[in-house]
Protein backbone atom coordinates (compact mmCIF):
# COMPACT_ATOMS: atom_id res chain seq x y z
CA UNK A 1 0.00 0.00 0.00
CA UNK A 2 1.62 3.88 -1.01
CA UNK A 3 1.79 6.08 1.59
CA UNK A 4 -1.21 8.56 0.03
CA UNK A 5 -3.20 5.47 -0.51
CA UNK A 6 -2.55 4.36 3.62
CA UNK A 7 -3.12 8.22 4.52
CA UNK A 8 -6.07 8.28 2.95
CA UNK A 9 -7.50 5.29 4.80
CA UNK A 10 -6.28 6.44 8.05
CA UNK A 11 -7.90 9.55 7.85
CA UNK A 12 -12.01 7.98 6.24
CA UNK A 13 -11.45 5.77 9.29
CA UNK A 14 -10.76 8.84 11.76
CA UNK A 15 -13.50 10.56 9.91
CA UNK A 16 -15.93 7.63 9.85
CA UNK A 17 -15.69 7.15 13.34
CA UNK A 18 -16.72 10.83 14.16
CA UNK A 19 -18.82 10.62 12.15
CA UNK A 20 -21.02 7.53 13.80
CA UNK A 21 -20.62 9.23 17.16
CA UNK A 22 -22.26 12.06 16.39
CA UNK A 23 -24.93 10.46 14.51
CA UNK A 24 -28.33 9.91 16.33
CA UNK A 25 -29.17 6.36 15.63
CA UNK A 26 -32.86 6.84 15.38
CA UNK A 27 -32.54 8.68 11.90
CA UNK A 28 -31.59 5.43 10.38
CA UNK A 29 -34.95 4.04 11.09
CA UNK A 30 -36.27 7.51 9.88
CA UNK A 31 -34.47 7.33 6.60
CA UNK A 32 -34.73 3.48 5.66
CA UNK A 33 -37.19 2.08 8.11
CA UNK A 34 -40.04 1.64 6.03
CA UNK A 35 -37.97 -0.06 3.34
CA UNK A 36 -38.77 -3.63 3.15
CA UNK A 37 -35.23 -4.28 2.10
CA UNK A 38 -33.64 -3.13 5.76
CA UNK A 39 -36.25 -4.23 7.67
CA UNK A 40 -35.33 -7.88 6.51
CA UNK A 41 -31.58 -7.65 6.87
CA UNK A 42 -30.16 -9.03 9.78
CA UNK A 43 -28.33 -6.70 12.61
CA UNK A 44 -24.46 -7.64 11.10
CA UNK A 45 -25.38 -7.18 7.75
CA UNK A 46 -27.64 -3.55 8.77
CA UNK A 47 -24.27 -2.83 10.49
CA UNK A 48 -22.51 -3.35 7.45
CA UNK A 49 -24.41 -0.89 5.64
CA UNK A 50 -24.38 1.90 7.74
CA UNK A 51 -20.77 2.22 7.67
CA UNK A 52 -20.50 1.29 4.06
CA UNK A 53 -22.99 4.36 3.41
CA UNK A 54 -21.24 7.06 5.73
CA UNK A 55 -18.04 6.05 3.81
CA UNK A 56 -19.93 6.67 0.53
CA UNK A 57 -21.25 10.21 2.00
CA UNK A 58 -17.43 10.59 3.14
CA UNK A 59 -16.18 9.75 -0.47
CA UNK A 60 -19.08 11.58 -2.54
CA UNK A 61 -20.30 15.35 -3.06
CA UNK A 62 -24.22 15.55 -2.48
CA UNK A 63 -24.91 18.70 -4.70
CA UNK A 64 -28.51 20.26 -3.65
CA UNK A 65 -30.02 22.68 -6.43
CA UNK A 66 -31.56 25.57 -5.60
CA UNK A 67 -35.01 25.37 -3.68
CA UNK A 68 -33.93 21.83 -2.30
CA UNK A 69 -33.95 21.18 1.46
CA UNK A 70 -31.58 17.92 1.70
CA UNK A 71 -31.31 17.04 5.37
CA UNK A 72 -29.45 14.36 7.13
CA UNK A 73 -32.42 11.66 7.07
CA UNK A 74 -32.61 12.00 3.14
CA UNK A 75 -28.86 12.02 3.00
CA UNK A 76 -28.66 8.61 4.63
CA UNK A 77 -32.04 7.41 2.68
CA UNK A 78 -29.91 8.02 -0.88
CA UNK A 79 -26.76 6.76 0.60
CA UNK A 80 -28.29 3.93 2.40
CA UNK A 81 -30.06 2.43 -0.96
CA UNK A 82 -27.06 3.28 -3.40
CA UNK A 83 -24.59 0.96 -1.38
CA UNK A 84 -26.96 -2.05 -1.55
CA UNK A 85 -25.99 -3.07 -4.76
CA UNK A 86 -22.34 -2.90 -3.80
CA UNK A 87 -22.78 -4.52 -0.44
CA UNK A 88 -21.57 -7.48 -1.29
CA UNK A 89 -18.64 -5.85 -3.71
CA UNK A 90 -16.99 -2.99 -2.47
CA UNK A 91 -17.31 0.40 -2.41
CA UNK A 92 -14.48 0.49 -4.81
CA UNK A 93 -17.24 -0.34 -7.71
CA UNK A 94 -18.78 3.19 -7.26
CA UNK A 95 -14.87 4.56 -8.21
CA UNK A 96 -14.71 6.82 -11.01
CA UNK A 97 -17.56 9.57 -10.27
CA UNK A 98 -17.62 11.81 -7.52
CA UNK A 99 -20.72 13.55 -7.34
CA UNK A 100 -24.83 13.42 -6.71
CA UNK A 101 -26.74 15.94 -7.85
CA UNK A 102 -30.53 16.72 -6.12
CA UNK A 103 -33.19 17.64 -7.78
CA UNK A 104 -36.59 18.99 -5.97
CA UNK A 105 -38.98 16.84 -8.49
CA UNK A 106 -38.21 15.63 -12.17
CA UNK A 107 -35.57 17.26 -14.00
CA UNK A 108 -35.42 18.11 -17.70
CA UNK A 109 -32.31 17.14 -19.91
CA UNK A 110 -31.93 17.22 -23.72
CA UNK A 111 -31.13 14.44 -25.76
CA UNK A 112 -30.18 13.15 -29.22
CA UNK A 113 -31.79 10.49 -30.34
CA UNK A 114 -31.87 7.82 -34.04
CA UNK A 115 -35.15 6.85 -35.22
CA UNK A 116 -35.20 3.67 -37.16
CA UNK A 117 -34.99 5.39 -40.36
CA UNK A 118 -31.54 6.89 -39.50
CA UNK A 119 -32.89 10.36 -38.63
CA UNK A 120 -31.18 12.19 -35.43
CA UNK A 121 -33.84 13.83 -33.39
CA UNK A 122 -33.53 16.21 -30.49
CA UNK A 123 -35.45 17.39 -27.63
CA UNK A 124 -36.06 17.21 -23.77
CA UNK A 125 -37.74 14.54 -21.52
CA UNK A 126 -38.61 14.94 -17.94
CA UNK A 127 -36.22 11.95 -16.00
CA UNK A 128 -36.13 11.12 -12.53
CA UNK A 129 -32.68 10.05 -12.60
CA UNK A 130 -29.66 10.01 -14.62
CA UNK A 131 -26.18 8.74 -14.73
CA UNK A 132 -23.48 10.13 -16.68
CA UNK A 133 -20.16 8.17 -17.42
CA UNK A 134 -17.53 9.81 -14.94
CA UNK A 135 -19.99 11.67 -13.34
CA UNK A 136 -22.13 12.91 -11.90
CA UNK A 137 -25.58 11.08 -10.72
CA UNK A 138 -28.57 13.27 -10.93
CA UNK A 139 -31.64 12.06 -8.38
CA UNK A 140 -34.95 13.56 -8.29
CA UNK A 141 -35.47 14.06 -4.40
CA UNK A 142 -39.39 13.62 -4.92
CA UNK A 143 -38.41 10.12 -6.36
CA UNK A 144 -35.69 8.97 -4.19
CA UNK A 145 -38.75 9.31 -0.97
CA UNK A 146 -41.19 7.00 -3.06
CA UNK A 147 -38.53 4.82 -3.65
CA UNK A 148 -38.24 1.36 -1.70
CA UNK A 149 -42.11 0.58 -1.56
CA UNK A 150 -41.79 -2.98 -3.27
CA UNK A 151 -43.55 -1.74 -6.41
CA UNK A 152 -40.11 -2.82 -8.25
CA UNK A 153 -39.68 1.23 -8.75
CA UNK A 154 -35.92 2.46 -6.85
CA UNK A 155 -34.50 5.60 -8.44
CA UNK A 156 -31.25 5.49 -6.24
CA UNK A 157 -30.51 1.51 -7.16
CA UNK A 158 -31.58 2.49 -11.11
CA UNK A 159 -29.33 5.12 -10.94
CA UNK A 160 -26.48 3.47 -9.85
CA UNK A 161 -26.79 -0.04 -11.65
CA UNK A 162 -26.02 2.59 -14.47
CA UNK A 163 -23.04 3.55 -13.09
CA UNK A 164 -21.84 -0.04 -12.11
CA UNK A 165 -23.12 -1.14 -16.35
CA UNK A 166 -20.44 1.66 -16.99
CA UNK A 167 -17.01 0.42 -15.64
CA UNK A 168 -16.86 -1.54 -18.81
CA UNK A 169 -16.80 1.96 -20.65
CA UNK A 170 -20.31 2.28 -21.69
CA UNK A 171 -23.77 1.81 -20.59
CA UNK A 172 -24.39 -1.45 -22.89
CA UNK A 173 -26.10 -3.33 -20.53
CA UNK A 174 -23.44 -5.77 -19.44
CA UNK A 175 -21.50 -4.72 -16.80
CA UNK A 176 -18.08 -6.33 -15.70
CA UNK A 177 -18.78 -10.19 -14.78
CA UNK A 178 -16.80 -11.70 -12.52
CA UNK A 179 -14.51 -14.68 -12.77
CA UNK A 180 -16.64 -17.77 -13.44
CA UNK A 181 -19.34 -15.71 -15.06
CA UNK A 182 -20.26 -16.76 -18.90
CA UNK A 183 -20.68 -13.59 -20.44
CA UNK A 184 -21.92 -15.13 -23.51
CA UNK A 185 -24.84 -16.79 -20.74
CA UNK A 186 -26.00 -14.09 -19.43
CA UNK A 187 -25.69 -12.16 -23.32
CA UNK A 188 -27.88 -15.20 -24.33
CA UNK A 189 -30.62 -14.68 -21.41
CA UNK A 190 -30.81 -11.43 -21.12
CA UNK A 191 -31.61 -10.94 -24.75
CA UNK A 192 -34.43 -13.79 -24.71
CA UNK A 193 -35.79 -11.90 -21.47
CA UNK A 194 -35.61 -8.59 -23.72
CA UNK A 195 -37.35 -9.82 -26.51
CA UNK A 196 -40.60 -11.64 -24.26
CA UNK A 197 -40.74 -8.59 -22.78
CA UNK A 198 -41.01 -6.69 -26.32
CA UNK A 199 -43.51 -9.14 -27.14
CA UNK A 200 -45.60 -9.05 -24.22
CA UNK A 201 -45.48 -5.16 -24.58
CA UNK A 202 -46.73 -5.43 -28.49
CA UNK A 203 -49.58 -7.87 -27.65
CA UNK A 204 -50.91 -4.86 -24.40
CA UNK A 205 -50.11 -8.24 -21.95
CA UNK A 206 -49.06 -6.77 -18.16
CA UNK A 207 -45.64 -6.64 -17.88
CA UNK A 208 -43.40 -7.57 -15.12
CA UNK A 209 -40.91 -4.90 -15.84
CA UNK A 210 -41.64 -1.20 -16.46
CA UNK A 211 -41.97 -0.68 -20.32
CA UNK A 212 -39.17 1.65 -19.78
CA UNK A 213 -36.73 -0.73 -19.83
CA UNK A 214 -37.36 -2.00 -23.53
CA UNK A 215 -35.91 1.72 -23.83
CA UNK A 216 -32.30 0.38 -24.32
CA UNK A 217 -29.88 -2.26 -23.03
CA UNK A 218 -28.24 -0.15 -20.20
CA UNK A 219 -32.27 0.96 -19.62
CA UNK A 220 -33.19 -3.03 -19.32
CA UNK A 221 -30.35 -3.74 -16.97
CA UNK A 222 -31.24 -0.82 -14.71
CA UNK A 223 -34.86 -1.44 -14.10
CA UNK A 224 -33.96 -5.38 -13.64
CA UNK A 225 -31.66 -4.23 -10.71
CA UNK A 226 -34.31 -1.99 -9.45
CA UNK A 227 -36.90 -5.40 -9.53
CA UNK A 228 -33.92 -7.50 -8.28
CA UNK A 229 -34.09 -5.69 -4.79
CA UNK A 230 -37.32 -4.56 -4.53
CA UNK A 231 -39.78 -7.92 -6.02
CA UNK A 232 -37.09 -10.32 -6.23
CA UNK A 233 -39.69 -13.42 -6.03
CA UNK A 234 -42.20 -11.45 -9.22
CA UNK A 235 -38.51 -11.58 -11.25
CA UNK A 236 -37.02 -14.98 -10.23
CA UNK A 237 -40.79 -16.56 -11.08
CA UNK A 238 -40.68 -15.00 -14.18
CA UNK A 239 -37.12 -14.79 -15.69
CA UNK A 240 -34.87 -17.74 -13.38
CA UNK A 241 -31.76 -17.96 -15.23
CA UNK A 242 -31.55 -13.70 -14.99
CA UNK A 243 -32.39 -13.60 -11.65
CA UNK A 244 -29.76 -16.32 -11.00
CA UNK A 245 -27.15 -13.69 -13.64
CA UNK A 246 -27.85 -10.73 -11.19
CA UNK A 247 -27.48 -12.95 -8.18
CA UNK A 248 -24.19 -13.71 -9.32
CA UNK A 249 -23.16 -10.50 -10.16
CA UNK A 250 -24.32 -8.67 -7.06
CA UNK A 251 -23.42 -11.64 -4.89
CA UNK A 252 -27.06 -11.78 -3.20
CA UNK A 253 -29.84 -13.54 -3.09
CA UNK A 254 -33.00 -11.19 -1.92
CA UNK A 255 -36.12 -13.24 -2.77
CA UNK A 256 -35.13 -15.77 0.27
CA UNK A 257 -34.34 -12.47 2.18
CA UNK A 258 -37.80 -10.91 1.40
CA UNK A 259 -39.61 -14.15 0.75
Amino acid sequence: MGLFSWWRQRREAQQLSELQQRLDPQLWQQALGDWLFYQRIDGATRTRLHELALRLLLRKHLHATDGVELNDALRLRVAGMAVVPVLELGLDWYAGWQTLIFYDGPFRARHQWRDEAGAVHEGERELSGEAWLRGPVVLSLDDVRHSGRADGFNVVIHELAHTLDMRSASANGAPPLHRGMSQADWARDMQAAWEDLGQRFERNEPLPLDAYALEAPAEFFAVLSESFFERPAALRQEWPAVYQHLADFYRQDPAELLA
